[in-house]
């Protein structure tokens, strides 16, 4: 819509912003009235007219069978949308069309803002399945006339609330028709039956819709005034009652079509089974999060232990047990840090930047002062599947780089450059990570592959086998060692 309006024709941005809330609404119209509604709007040059949106009904057959929008047609072709734009009225007149031998009345109703007419709906009914009308297509059809009128003079749809047509209830979930008094005067079969569930012994029609809600609704206390009025209909509102086991979907729209409030409709919906499945999920994430921080409480404390036993390890080991230990102590410490991080996600997944961050500073206390660490680039979020063996191999190839990368009491820089997407080289599901130190470089025989370092054979296998992605460890540029790892990851959401 917004590329049409501004190619085409001379509204400005307050009126289209009024279109978008028009097109947002009129869902209700097109089922109320049984009829497609094409919205056209003026060119600039004023000889044409532009189709900029389109809308069939759920409750009967279409009039289009093909796609409207982006129609230009000319001035005086279709009469009914002159003169409704000209006269600022709801134009009726007219024989039916026939479109593909089936015939098809037309009425124009003229879209208003502010006093201006905007542009025209044209409201397009198959009449090919007409016959005598029901009840509730009585209804129907009277409450949509109602809103055209609204429409016509610039009252619907409510400025001041905006809908979402997707949660919201819709006509065929339930419809009451209100008198200006609040009484009953027609509730549809969904709408009975959800009240029924509500707890309500009797039939709607002739009860006042207001009180006999807050009677339903659990309250210790005074009737609920506020709810009172909303179910009568004075204020465009939504809002959901729960009693008796169910939880009923509510929302009210005031009908003035000559500017004086004649009545109202309520469309609601039995939206029990929704929340029982919200609650569900809700009790499921939290237990979630809750395993989460189980666990990372749980590696805390071995970690605990691990660094407790270290500390008991005299000299006679020579320090190779404590090493060990410490090493061990580092490794729990880096899972413990990822479900920390899951413990405080509704999902599981991980901004892995933070935890990158975390992991660098824990390993950096193995040479404190001496060996400073840096971070460029980012890792984005990842899943969990994904974080926990990151952070793990992270942490080795860290924990390597101080290690065997410089002397007792060498000063030097460690920095992991991390690319995501196609910034990587790889394509856009790729993760690209770099560590490289400025310390001694590899020996000259040193061959990735056959190492027998424990910390670069966990890497290996967690990169290869578990993260299905390359490792790589060569001597960097200028001198140094640079860590190459590349791993398939999820396209970041944007």
């Amino acid at each position: 819509m917004n590329d049409l309006v501004h190619q085409h024709t001379a509204l400005g941005d307050s009126d289209l912003e009024w279109l978008h809330l028009l097109v947002s609404e009129w869902q209700l119209l097109s089922d109320l009235s049984f009829a497609d509604l094409v919205l056209w709007v003026p060119t600039r040059d004023g000889t044409r007219y532009v189709s900029v949106a389109q809308m069939r009904p759920n409750t009967g057959p279409t009039s289009y069978q093909d796609d409207m929008v982006g129609h230009l047609v000319p001035r005086g072709r279709r009469p009914l949308l002159d003169a409704a734009l000209d006269e600022g009225r709801i134009v009726r007149e007219g024989d039916p069309e026939w479109r593909e031998e089936v015939p098809v009345r037309v009425e124009s109703i003229p879209v208003r803002r502010e006093g201006r007419v905007l542009g025209v709906i044209a409201r397009n009914t198959n009449l090919l399945t007409v016959r005598t009308p029901s009840r509730l297509e009585l209804t129907y059809l009277q409450s949509a006339s109602d809103l055209a009128q609204m429409i016509a003079a610039g009252s619907f749809p409510f400025s001041d609330q905006q809908v979402d047509m997707d949660a919201s209830p819709r006509v065929g979930d339930g419809l009451i028709r209100l008198g200006a008094d609040g009484v009953v005067q027609y509730a549809s079969p969904n709408a009975l039956s959800a009240y029924h569930r509500l707890g309500l012994a009797a039939d709607l029609v002739g009860l006042h819709l207001g009180q006999a809600t807050a009677e339903l609704a659990p309250s210790r206390g005074p009737v609920d005034e506020s709810l009172v009025k909303l179910a009568s209909g004075w204020a465009p509102r939504e809002t959901e009652i729960e009693g008796n086991g169910c939880v009923v979907q509510l929302r009210a729209i005031p009908l003035k079509p000559k500017g004086v409030r004649i009545g109202s409709l309520i469309l609601l919906r039995d939206v029990t089974e929704l929340r029982r499945r919200e609650r569900e999920l809700i009790t499921k994430d939290a237990t979630i999060r809750e395993i989460h921080h189980r666990v990372k409480n749980n590696l805390q404390t071995v970690a605990a232990l691990l660094r407790l036993q270290a500390r008991r390890i005299g000299a006679a080991t020579g320090g190779t047990a404590r090493e060990a230990l410490e090493e061990a102590v580092r490794r729990v410490g880096s899972i413990a840090i990822v479900h920390e991080t899951l413990s405080q996600t509704l999902d599981e997944r991980v901004e892995f930047d933070e935890i990158a961050d975390r992991v660098l500073a824990m390993v950096a206390e193995i040479s404190p002062g001496m060996v400073t660490g840096r971070r460029t680039g980012r890792f984005g979020v990842l899943a969990a599947e994904v974080a926990t063996p990151l952070s793990m191999v992270l942490t080795e190839v860290l924990q390597n780089a101080l290690e065997h990368g410089f002397r007792p009491g060498e000063r030097g820089t460690v920095e992991v450059a991390a690319v995501r997407g196609p910034g990587s080289g790889r394509g856009e599901g790729r993760l690209l990570v770099t560590v490289q130190d400025d310390g001694r470089g590899l020996p000259e025989d040193f061959d990735v592959r056959t190492a027998g370092n424990l910390g670069l054979q966990i890497v290996r296998t967690l990169v290869e086998g578990e993260l299905e992605g390359g490792f790589d460890m060569l001597p960097a540029p200028g001198g140094g060692t640079r860590v190459v790892l590349d791993i398939p990851v999820e396209p970041e959401r944007r």
